[in-house]
Protein backbone atom coordinates (compact mmCIF):
# COMPACT_ATOMS: atom_id res chain seq x y z
CA UNK A 1 0.00 0.00 0.00
CA UNK A 2 1.36 2.88 -1.23
CA UNK A 3 1.51 5.94 1.93
CA UNK A 4 0.28 9.67 1.16
CA UNK A 5 2.99 12.11 1.47
CA UNK A 6 0.69 13.70 4.07
CA UNK A 7 -2.05 12.90 6.36
CA UNK A 8 -4.45 14.51 8.71
CA UNK A 9 -2.77 13.80 12.45
CA UNK A 10 -4.20 14.81 15.75
CA UNK A 11 -0.63 16.72 17.22
CA UNK A 12 0.00 18.43 20.56
CA UNK A 13 2.63 21.11 21.15
CA UNK A 14 3.63 23.48 23.66
CA UNK A 15 5.68 25.80 22.88
CA UNK A 16 6.24 29.93 23.45
CA UNK A 17 3.10 30.27 22.42
CA UNK A 18 1.44 28.17 25.03
CA UNK A 19 -0.14 24.61 24.91
CA UNK A 20 -1.95 23.43 21.78
CA UNK A 21 -3.31 20.70 19.76
CA UNK A 22 -5.28 19.63 16.68
CA UNK A 23 -5.75 18.34 13.25
CA UNK A 24 -2.70 19.24 10.85
CA UNK A 25 -1.36 17.61 8.30
CA UNK A 26 2.50 15.60 8.50
CA UNK A 27 3.94 13.42 6.53
CA UNK A 28 5.39 9.97 7.75
CA UNK A 29 9.19 11.46 8.20
CA UNK A 30 7.70 13.31 10.99
CA UNK A 31 6.77 10.43 13.21
CA UNK A 32 9.28 8.32 15.16
CA UNK A 33 11.69 5.80 13.85
CA UNK A 34 9.94 2.26 14.27
CA UNK A 35 10.12 -0.99 12.70
CA UNK A 36 6.77 -1.54 11.64
CA UNK A 37 4.11 1.35 10.14
CA UNK A 38 0.63 0.23 10.32
CA UNK A 39 -2.24 1.77 8.64
CA UNK A 40 -4.39 2.49 11.78
CA UNK A 41 -8.38 1.81 11.66
CA UNK A 42 -9.37 2.70 15.02
CA UNK A 43 -8.15 3.68 18.73
CA UNK A 44 -9.64 4.84 21.67
CA UNK A 45 -9.86 7.93 24.54
CA UNK A 46 -8.77 7.22 27.75
CA UNK A 47 -8.48 9.07 30.60
CA UNK A 48 -4.83 10.18 30.03
CA UNK A 49 -5.26 10.89 26.47
CA UNK A 50 -7.65 13.41 27.87
CA UNK A 51 -5.47 14.88 29.82
CA UNK A 52 -2.59 14.54 27.05
CA UNK A 53 -4.93 16.29 24.57
CA UNK A 54 -5.64 19.52 26.61
CA UNK A 55 -3.04 19.80 29.01
CA UNK A 56 -5.15 19.94 32.12
CA UNK A 57 -4.44 17.79 35.17
CA UNK A 58 -1.51 18.33 37.71
CA UNK A 59 0.91 15.97 36.22
CA UNK A 60 2.84 16.09 32.65
CA UNK A 61 1.63 13.05 30.16
CA UNK A 62 3.59 14.16 27.21
CA UNK A 63 7.62 14.02 27.87
CA UNK A 64 8.84 15.67 24.32
CA UNK A 65 6.91 18.04 22.66
CA UNK A 66 5.01 17.45 19.71
CA UNK A 67 3.67 14.53 19.33
CA UNK A 68 0.53 12.85 17.59
CA UNK A 69 -1.56 12.04 20.64
CA UNK A 70 -3.37 8.36 21.12
CA UNK A 71 -2.07 5.55 23.78
CA UNK A 72 -4.04 2.68 22.01
CA UNK A 73 -4.07 2.01 17.86
CA UNK A 74 -5.30 -1.19 16.03
CA UNK A 75 -4.38 -1.53 12.14
CA UNK A 76 -3.13 -3.38 9.52
CA UNK A 77 0.67 -3.52 8.31
CA UNK A 78 1.29 -1.81 5.74
CA UNK A 79 5.46 -1.93 5.91
CA UNK A 80 8.05 -3.51 8.16
CA UNK A 81 11.82 -4.10 8.34
CA UNK A 82 10.74 -6.62 11.14
CA UNK A 83 10.13 -10.23 9.96
CA UNK A 84 7.64 -11.28 12.66
CA UNK A 85 5.25 -8.86 10.60
CA UNK A 86 4.65 -8.46 7.08
CA UNK A 87 1.93 -6.40 4.96
CA UNK A 88 -1.49 -6.95 6.03
CA UNK A 89 -0.94 -8.26 9.05
CA UNK A 90 -3.43 -7.00 11.87
CA UNK A 91 -1.91 -5.61 15.33
CA UNK A 92 -2.30 -3.37 17.60
CA UNK A 93 -0.74 -1.58 20.08
CA UNK A 94 -1.21 -0.32 23.71
CA UNK A 95 0.78 1.89 25.87
CA UNK A 96 4.71 1.21 25.67
CA UNK A 97 5.09 5.16 25.17
CA UNK A 98 2.63 6.50 22.74
CA UNK A 99 1.74 9.62 23.30
CA UNK A 100 4.18 10.36 26.28
CA UNK A 101 7.47 9.55 24.59
CA UNK A 102 6.49 8.45 20.61
CA UNK A 103 3.79 9.81 18.74
CA UNK A 104 1.03 7.62 19.08
CA UNK A 105 -2.02 6.29 17.55
CA UNK A 106 -4.55 9.22 16.19
CA UNK A 107 -3.08 9.00 13.01
CA UNK A 108 -4.19 7.23 9.84
CA UNK A 109 -0.73 6.23 9.80
CA UNK A 110 1.85 5.09 12.82
CA UNK A 111 5.70 4.05 13.35
CA UNK A 112 6.23 1.67 15.86
CA UNK A 113 8.87 0.09 17.79
CA UNK A 114 7.87 -4.44 16.58
CA UNK A 115 8.68 -4.46 20.65
CA UNK A 116 5.68 -2.52 20.80
CA UNK A 117 3.00 -4.43 18.52
CA UNK A 118 0.88 -7.39 19.23
CA UNK A 119 -0.65 -9.69 16.54
CA UNK A 120 -4.48 -8.69 16.74
CA UNK A 121 -5.50 -11.91 19.19
CA UNK A 122 -8.16 -14.13 17.36
CA UNK A 123 -11.79 -14.01 18.66
CA UNK A 124 -11.13 -9.84 18.43
CA UNK A 125 -12.63 -7.18 15.63
CA UNK A 126 -9.96 -4.38 15.59
CA UNK A 127 -13.23 -2.22 16.57
CA UNK A 128 -13.90 -4.56 19.67
CA UNK A 129 -9.77 -4.52 20.37
CA UNK A 130 -10.11 -0.70 20.83
CA UNK A 131 -13.24 -0.91 22.93
CA UNK A 132 -11.11 -2.61 25.62
CA UNK A 133 -7.52 -0.89 24.82
CA UNK A 134 -5.64 0.46 27.60
CA UNK A 135 -8.62 0.11 29.70
CA UNK A 136 -9.93 -3.55 29.40
CA UNK A 137 -5.82 -4.28 29.44
CA UNK A 138 -5.59 -2.97 32.61
CA UNK A 139 -9.08 -4.87 34.13
CA UNK A 140 -7.27 -7.89 32.43
CA UNK A 141 -4.08 -7.18 33.79
CA UNK A 142 -5.42 -6.70 37.31
CA UNK A 143 -6.96 -10.22 37.46
CA UNK A 144 -4.27 -11.94 36.15
CA UNK A 145 -2.41 -10.14 39.10
CA UNK A 146 -5.04 -11.08 41.72
CA UNK A 147 -5.16 -15.10 40.57
CA UNK A 148 -1.44 -15.33 40.36
CA UNK A 149 -1.73 -13.99 44.06
CA UNK A 150 -3.83 -17.44 45.10
CA UNK A 151 -7.09 -15.43 45.01
CA UNK A 152 -10.43 -17.22 44.29
CA UNK A 153 -14.24 -16.44 44.13
CA UNK A 154 -14.72 -18.17 47.58
CA UNK A 155 -12.73 -15.27 48.91
CA UNK A 156 -15.99 -13.22 48.46
CA UNK A 157 -17.01 -10.52 46.04
CA UNK A 158 -14.48 -8.42 44.21
CA UNK A 159 -15.31 -4.75 44.54
CA UNK A 160 -14.83 -1.81 41.72
CA UNK A 161 -14.53 1.35 42.68
CA UNK A 162 -14.93 4.14 39.70
CA UNK A 163 -17.19 1.62 38.27
CA UNK A 164 -18.50 3.64 35.34
CA UNK A 165 -15.52 4.43 34.07
CA UNK A 166 -13.24 2.57 31.39
CA UNK A 167 -11.60 0.38 33.50
CA UNK A 168 -14.14 -0.51 35.33
CA UNK A 169 -16.96 -1.57 33.34
CA UNK A 170 -14.53 -3.66 31.57
CA UNK A 171 -13.56 -5.19 34.96
CA UNK A 172 -16.88 -5.51 35.98
CA UNK A 173 -17.47 -7.42 32.67
CA UNK A 174 -14.54 -9.59 32.72
CA UNK A 175 -14.67 -9.93 36.60
CA UNK A 176 -17.84 -11.72 36.20
CA UNK A 177 -16.64 -13.51 33.06
CA UNK A 178 -14.24 -15.36 35.18
CA UNK A 179 -16.21 -16.58 37.38
CA UNK A 180 -16.28 -13.47 39.79
CA UNK A 181 -19.28 -12.16 41.98
CA UNK A 182 -18.61 -8.29 41.30
CA UNK A 183 -19.88 -5.13 43.73
CA UNK A 184 -19.57 -2.37 41.48
CA UNK A 185 -19.37 1.02 43.47
CA UNK A 186 -20.00 4.66 41.79
CA UNK A 187 -21.24 7.55 42.33
CA UNK A 188 -23.55 7.88 39.37
CA UNK A 189 -26.53 6.52 40.63
CA UNK A 190 -28.34 7.11 37.52
CA UNK A 191 -26.47 4.10 36.11
CA UNK A 192 -27.08 1.67 38.44
CA UNK A 193 -28.84 -0.48 35.56
CA UNK A 194 -25.93 -0.09 33.62
CA UNK A 195 -23.82 -1.72 35.71
CA UNK A 196 -26.36 -4.49 36.82
CA UNK A 197 -26.75 -4.98 33.16
CA UNK A 198 -22.62 -5.47 32.78
CA UNK A 199 -22.79 -8.45 35.84
CA UNK A 200 -22.38 -6.67 38.99
CA UNK A 201 -24.33 -8.02 41.86
CA UNK A 202 -24.70 -5.20 43.49
CA UNK A 203 -24.23 -1.35 42.96
CA UNK A 204 -22.95 0.52 45.84
CA UNK A 205 -22.81 3.84 46.79
CA UNK A 206 -19.04 5.65 47.65
CA UNK A 207 -20.05 6.20 50.99
CA UNK A 208 -19.32 2.26 51.52
CA UNK A 209 -16.09 3.31 51.34
CA UNK A 210 -15.75 6.32 53.70
CA UNK A 211 -14.32 5.05 56.58
CA UNK A 212 -11.27 5.89 58.28
CA UNK A 213 -10.66 3.34 60.78
CA UNK A 214 -7.91 1.29 60.23
CA UNK A 215 -9.63 -2.12 60.40
CA UNK A 216 -13.53 -2.73 59.60
CA UNK A 217 -16.10 -5.51 59.20
CA UNK A 218 -14.33 -7.58 56.21
CA UNK A 219 -17.05 -7.62 53.30
CA UNK A 220 -14.82 -8.03 50.38
CA UNK A 221 -12.61 -10.79 48.99
CA UNK A 222 -10.40 -8.19 47.20
CA UNK A 223 -11.24 -5.58 44.08
CA UNK A 224 -9.73 -3.21 41.50
CA UNK A 225 -9.58 0.04 43.12
CA UNK A 226 -9.14 2.77 40.13
CA UNK A 227 -9.54 6.16 42.84
CA UNK A 228 -6.41 6.21 45.45
CA UNK A 229 -6.74 8.34 48.45
CA UNK A 230 -8.80 7.50 51.12
CA UNK A 231 -10.75 4.76 48.83
CA UNK A 232 -8.20 2.50 48.76
CA UNK A 233 -7.59 2.85 52.38
CA UNK A 234 -11.07 2.08 52.89
CA UNK A 235 -11.21 -0.63 50.69
CA UNK A 236 -8.18 -2.25 52.64
CA UNK A 237 -9.72 -1.94 55.69
CA UNK A 238 -12.70 -4.03 54.50
CA UNK A 239 -10.64 -6.78 53.05
CA UNK A 240 -11.12 -10.57 53.87
CA UNK A 241 -8.10 -12.47 55.15
CA UNK A 242 -5.66 -12.87 52.48
CA UNK A 243 -7.47 -10.93 50.06
CA UNK A 244 -6.24 -8.85 46.71
CA UNK A 245 -6.51 -5.56 45.96
CA UNK A 246 -5.10 -3.66 42.77
CA UNK A 247 -4.58 -0.32 42.49
CA UNK A 248 -4.87 0.99 39.05
CA UNK A 249 -5.69 4.59 39.58
CA UNK A 250 -5.43 7.57 41.37
CA UNK A 251 -9.09 9.69 40.40
CA UNK A 252 -9.43 10.60 43.81
CA UNK A 253 -5.83 11.39 44.91
CA UNK A 254 -2.49 9.64 45.09
CA UNK A 255 -1.89 9.56 48.50
CA UNK A 256 -2.20 6.70 50.77
CA UNK A 257 -2.88 7.56 54.37
CA UNK A 258 -3.45 4.45 56.65
CA UNK A 259 -1.86 1.74 58.84
CA UNK A 260 -0.18 -1.84 57.81
CA UNK A 261 -3.22 -3.25 60.43
CA UNK A 262 -4.66 -4.58 56.91
CA UNK A 263 -1.62 -5.88 55.91
CA UNK A 264 0.05 -7.80 59.39
CA UNK A 265 -3.40 -8.62 60.82
CA UNK A 266 -5.70 -10.59 57.90
CA UNK A 267 -2.60 -10.63 55.17
CA UNK A 268 -4.46 -8.39 52.75
CA UNK A 269 -1.97 -8.04 49.73
CA UNK A 270 -2.11 -4.38 47.84
CA UNK A 271 -1.22 -5.01 43.98
CA UNK A 272 0.25 -2.70 41.49
CA UNK A 273 -0.36 -3.02 37.56
CA UNK A 274 1.31 -0.75 35.03
CA UNK A 275 -0.44 -1.03 31.44
CA UNK A 276 2.24 0.83 29.92
CA UNK A 277 5.08 -1.33 31.33
CA UNK A 278 4.17 -5.03 31.04
CA UNK A 279 6.38 -6.93 29.84
CA UNK A 280 6.25 -8.66 26.30
CA UNK A 281 5.44 -11.82 27.12
CA UNK A 282 2.43 -10.91 29.74
CA UNK A 283 0.90 -8.70 27.16
CA UNK A 284 0.22 -11.21 24.78
CA UNK A 285 -1.14 -13.77 27.48
CA UNK A 286 -3.51 -11.08 28.49
CA UNK A 287 -4.77 -9.96 25.13
CA UNK A 288 -5.08 -13.76 24.42
CA UNK A 289 -7.34 -13.90 27.41
CA UNK A 290 -9.29 -10.92 26.13
CA UNK A 291 -9.85 -12.29 23.02
CA UNK A 292 -10.94 -15.90 24.25
CA UNK A 293 -12.61 -17.15 28.13
CA UNK A 294 -12.32 -13.57 29.49
CA UNK A 295 -13.50 -11.48 25.92
CA UNK A 296 -16.51 -9.26 27.79
CA UNK A 297 -19.70 -9.87 27.08
CA UNK A 298 -21.00 -6.52 26.90
CA UNK A 299 -18.52 -4.58 24.25
CA UNK A 300 -21.25 -2.92 22.36
CA UNK A 301 -22.96 -1.73 25.70
CA UNK A 302 -19.43 -0.56 27.29
CA UNK A 303 -18.67 1.05 23.99
CA UNK A 304 -21.12 4.28 24.32
CA UNK A 305 -19.34 6.96 22.18
CA UNK A 306 -17.69 6.77 18.57
CA UNK A 307 -16.14 9.92 17.09
CA UNK A 308 -13.56 10.32 14.28
CA UNK A 309 -10.14 12.60 14.57
CA UNK A 310 -12.31 15.51 14.25
CA UNK A 311 -14.06 14.96 17.56
CA UNK A 312 -11.53 14.51 19.77
CA UNK A 313 -11.60 17.44 21.36
CA UNK A 314 -15.01 17.24 22.65
CA UNK A 315 -14.77 13.74 23.74
CA UNK A 316 -12.30 14.57 25.80
CA UNK A 317 -13.82 17.38 27.77
CA UNK A 318 -16.81 15.50 28.20
CA UNK A 319 -15.04 12.99 29.89
CA UNK A 320 -12.56 15.24 32.10
CA UNK A 321 -16.19 16.75 32.93
CA UNK A 322 -17.23 13.35 34.28
CA UNK A 323 -19.96 13.26 31.76
CA UNK A 324 -19.44 10.32 30.09
CA UNK A 325 -19.43 6.12 31.16
CA UNK A 326 -18.16 3.49 29.54
CA UNK A 327 -15.67 3.35 26.26
CA UNK A 328 -15.30 5.91 23.62
CA UNK A 329 -13.62 4.65 20.57
CA UNK A 330 -12.02 6.51 17.84
CA UNK A 331 -12.85 6.11 14.03
CA UNK A 332 -9.91 6.61 12.11
CA UNK A 333 -10.93 7.28 8.24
Amino acid sequence: MAIPDRFNAFRIHQDDTGYHAGLEPIGLDQLNPGEVVLRAHWSSVNYKDALAGTGKGKGKILRRFPLVGGIDVAGTVVASTDPAYREGDAVLATGCGLSETRDGGYSPYVRLAASAVIPQPTGLTPREAMILGTAGFTAALALVRMLDNRQTPAHGPLAVTGATGGVGSLAVDIFTRAGFEVHAISGKADQADYLRGLGAREVLPRDVLATARPMESARFGGGLDNAGGAMLTSLLAQTVPYGSVVSAGLAAGPALDMTVMPFIIRGVSLIGVSSSSAPRDLREAVWAKLGGAWKPAHLETICTGEVGLDGLPAAFDTLLAGGHHGRTVVRID
